[in-house]
């Protein structure tokens, strides 16, 4: 029954045509947001913490965890000795429970693909997990996120298979790197989003280097 709920609300977030569609369907699951995706098997806020540990020193930050959800990610990092984190989300509900994990420094409102309220160069890194995909942000938020994070910083984000040959990924890819904004360090082979259900649905990590 867990998984079915589950289901039913990946493809009410994933069926979402505008970003208050978006947040209002997160809103909703925000309460068992971090139990039936745990039935999915979702991997993917735990396996970030992996490319950040190898490509940022424990010491350094701040991290911005873009599209943080309910903070999954906070707890595995903040484990790692990574402790000065900052998520932004969509979803006040969502960042509610963010917030009551106690692994995150600063946590504000904001939407991917429009202006972040932090200044240039502010973040040793962001990463992301799950925001770059079916009807979520938009390969556009890149420019933003690279904004507001420091020169010898890293964007470390994943990018579903759909998304990624629909959305316009590839283009701002090549545009930011034309404009001298990063360069490719890091891209993984395609990996599955979820260890037990939506065995179709893969992902893969991109890693840059701000330049």
């Amino acid at each position: 029954m867990g998984s079915n709920r589950a289901e039913a609300a990946l493809h009410a977030v994933y069926s979402a045509e505008t970003p208050q569609e978006l947040e209002a369907a997160y809103a909703a699951w925000a309460a068992t947001y971090d139990s039936e995706t745990a039935s999915l098997g979702y991997l993917l806020p735990f396996l970030i913490a992996a490319w950040v540990a190898r490509h940022v020193p424990v010491g350094e930050g701040p991290l911005l965890d873009a599209g943080c959800g309910t903070g999954l990610s906070g707890p595995s990092l903040t484990a790692l000795g990574y402790t000065d984190l900052a998520g932004l989300d969509l979803s006040q509900e969502m960042l509610a429970v963010a917030k009551s994990r106690q692994s995150y420094g600063e946590l504000k409102q904001a939407e991917l693909g429009g202006p972040l309220p932090w200044p240039d160069g502010h973040f040793r890194a962001f990463f992301s997990t799950g925001v770059f995909t079916i009807s979520h942000a938009p390969a556009s938020g890149l420019h933003e996120l690279v904004r507001i994070t420091r020169k010898g910083g890293h964007a470390i984000f994943t990018v579903r298979d759909k998304a990624l040959e629909i959305g316009g990924f590839p283009a701002v890819f090549a545009e930011l790197e034309r404009q001298k904004k990063w360069r490719p360090i890091e891209e993984s082979a395609w990996f599955r989003c979820y260890a037990v259900a939506e065995p179709e649905a893969m992902v893969r990590t991109f890693v840059f280097e701000i330049v």
